[in-house]
């Protein structure tokens, strides 16, 4: 797994910082979370390939966070883009980018699917055989999502020398990865516990955006690898944060702790703050596995 940091920085975009974008890399998905303005320029900055973001996760409609998406739409078709592109995001978000592209008489040449969210509890928005998307429903101005990425448990593991003691067929090997029992040359039932590993833990990301202190989204994020959240403020202007709807360093801090994650990775900084690392001297005292995101920065976990 590993996450792409192409814009983290919240309000107006300027000549070196950006509004949020990233990319996570999962199971050999590229799943683009947020697209604020300047996300494709960040995209190819970064070499990552458009065609394989077939997937768009929008938290909410402020600007900062979806105005790079119509750009992004546009480009896709400029470059006859032709696989399908999902869009998950608020309801609202199709009217949008469509009277866009209508006015504009830029329809796509590809499948273009909104999966419009309205739900105030968690859930499951998409699924395949490798990976599962949860959103993490968030406290902002507008109704607001976060997403928890998990991967699936994955295929267990030979142990070759126990496989071959047992005289298995290498007929089997595959129904040995999924976990089955099978017999060997002699007719005899083998458990698979006894001539396999457990496969890899599966990895957890969430991305907690713009959101007020919320004790809730805790169930939810619990013991995930790496979570992601916003801090937009310092403790100097703590008291922007609750008539603003964002979080502190220290509270995000919080949040990590009492989820018990791996690794707590800030973001969403104010562009009044030069210095960041004052950002890891408030959380760390709280949280100690205290990172700093920062555009361009990847992260693999």
């Amino acid at each position: 797994m590993k996450l792409n940091i192409l814009g983290c920085y919240s309000a107006t975009p300027r000549t070196f910082t950006n509004p949020t974008s990233q990319v996570l890399e999962i199971k050999n998905h590229l799943f683009l979370i947020d697209c604020g303005e300047g996300t494709q320029v960040q995209l190819r900055k970064n070499k990552i390939k458009f065609a394989r973001i077939k997937h768009i996760f929008i938290s909410h409609l402020h600007g900062d966070h979806y105005f790079g998406l119509v750009g992004l739409i546009s480009t896709f078709r400029l470059l006859t883009r032709e696989a399908e592109l999902h869009i998950y995001g608020p309801k609202g978000i199709k009217e949008i980018i469509t009277l866009q592209m209508k006015l504009a008489d830029s329809w796509t040449n590809y499948p273009l699917i909104f999966h419009e969210l309205t739900s105030k509890e968690s859930e499951l928005i998409y699924e395949d055989d490798k990976v599962e998307v949860h959103t993490i429903p968030l406290l902002h101005r507008v109704y607001t999502n976060g997403f928890l990425f998990k991967e699936k448990p994955g295929e267990r593991k030979l142990n070759i020398d126990a496989v071959e003691q047992a005289n298995i067929d290498q007929a089997y090997y595959r129904k040995l990865k999924q976990g089955a029992d099978v017999e060997n040359k002699d007719g005899e039932l083998i458990k698979n516990e006894t001539v396999t590993y457990s496969p890899d833990k599966q990895k957890t990301y969430a991305f907690c955006s713009d959101t007020a202190y919320n004790e809730s989204v805790i169930p939810i994020i619990k013991n995930a690898d790496t979570l992601y959240h916003e801090s937009t403020f310092l403790e100097k202007h703590a008291h922007l944060a609750p008539k603003t709807k964002h979080s502190t360093a220290k509270e995000a801090a919080t949040i990590a702790k009492k989820a018990n994650v791996g690794k707590l990775i800030l973001g969403h900084y104010s562009t009044r703050y030069d210095d960041l690392d004052e950002f890891i001297r408030e959380a760390s005292p709280i949280f100690k596995n205290v990172k700093l995101a920062d555009d361009g920065k990847i992260f693999k976990f």
